[in-house]
């Protein structure tokens, strides 16, 4: 007889741990693909490898080959990844495609998958928090701050409220260079943002600057800028659709397409992009890491959260006059 295979206990507990602090029902699932998809059950005694070290997690924001690799030397039984590495369904799985090489060398080594993704967006003090949280307190000013896009309908685990993107409005005018200092910094020391502004001499412009000094005391509307900020919307990753119709004069996204980043220019609106994963990588080392270790130490003591050194943004920034030396 063929014994039932069986998931792993320190799998099923990071499962329900992730899904405590991140429920899946906030994920939007018309498009995303969420939850556990990839397990792995209990090592036989006669498995060909040596079992993973059982209470290991590596976090990533990407699940690519190097971190695959890294998951395999550093012997970490589950990964969490951000994004999920498995996104539309499969009709073969072959070593031709570097998605489905990932997948088999998992399996090989009986390591776990899991993505929360959109349900980290959108949750309390998730990944849009965290970012609305950067400005929110600058220049001694204060701020509000609501939901973008409320998820309608009941709510998990008696949540009041949650959705996707933020929108921070603020008591009175902060420079732009203050925002874009505060998000370099906290994102990891950035050193390069794109951004695209309004033509100040546009008459859209004009009209939306002069009904702001018109809202303003006077006191304060005769230091303001034309680059003074009064409200934010920020949202991880690719965050036009979530921002397109939001009442901000400032967007702050991961990454935006040609048309829509002039859209939103046309609308008398700047847009700071910072690179997709940039938008979202150090979330997990400033809040995921110690979150989810101190989650799971309640069930396991030796439990232990890692985050990946090999997950890193595809692209890079280079200087066409002082370019690497690599290059011939």
């Amino acid at each position: 007889m063929v014994p039932p295979l069986k998931s792993p206990l320190f799998t099923q507990q990071v499962v329900k741990a992730m899904q405590s602090l991140y429920p899946l029902e906030l994920a939007d699932r018309a498009w995303d693909n969420v939850g556990l998809l990839q397990e792995n059950i209990v090592a036989s005694r006669h498995a060909l490898t040596p079992p993973p070290t059982p209470s290991t997690v590596l976090l990533t924001n990407d699940l690519t080959e190097r971190v695959a690799q890294e998951a395999i030397v550093k012997k970490a039984s589950v990964i969490v990844s951000y994004h999920p590495f498995i996104f539309r369904g499969l009709k073969s799985v072959t070593l031709a495609d570097p998605q489905q090489r990932i997948l088999l060398k998992l399996a090989q080594n009986n390591i776990a998958v899991y993505s929360p993704h959109t349900a980290i967006d959108a949750a309390p003090g998730g990944m849009n928090d965290w970012l609305a949280d950067m400005v929110t307190d600058l220049h001694g000013v204060s701020a509000t701050r609501s939901i973008v896009q409320p998820i309608s309908g009941p709510l998990p685990n008696g949540l009041t409220s949650a959705g996707y993107g933020r929108l921070i409005e603020f008591s009175q005018p902060v420079p732009l260079r203050e925002i874009i200092q505060a998000y370099a910094s906290r994102l990891g020391g950035l050193s390069h943002i794109m951004i695209a502004r309004p033509k100040h001499n546009s008459a859209l412009f004009m009209r939306n600057a002069r009904k702001l000094l018109a809202d303003l005391p006077d006191d304060v509307s005769n230091d303001v800028s034309p680059d003074d900020i009064t409200s934010v919307a920020v949202c991880a990753g690719s965050g036009y659709d979530v921002l397109k119709d939001t009442s901000a004069d400032l967007i702050v996204t991961g990454e935006m397409t040609h048309h829509s980043a002039l859209r939103l220019t046309m609308l008398g609106k700047t847009v700071i992009t910072v690179f997709h994963s940039n938008s979202e990588r150090k979330f997990l080392k400033d809040v995921l890491e110690p979150q989810l270790e101190n989650a799971l130490r309640k069930e396991d003591e030796t439990a232990r959260v890692i985050v990946s050194i090999e997950d890193e943004d595809p692209f890079e920034i280079w200087d066409v006059n002082n370019l690497p030396s690599f290059l011939k």
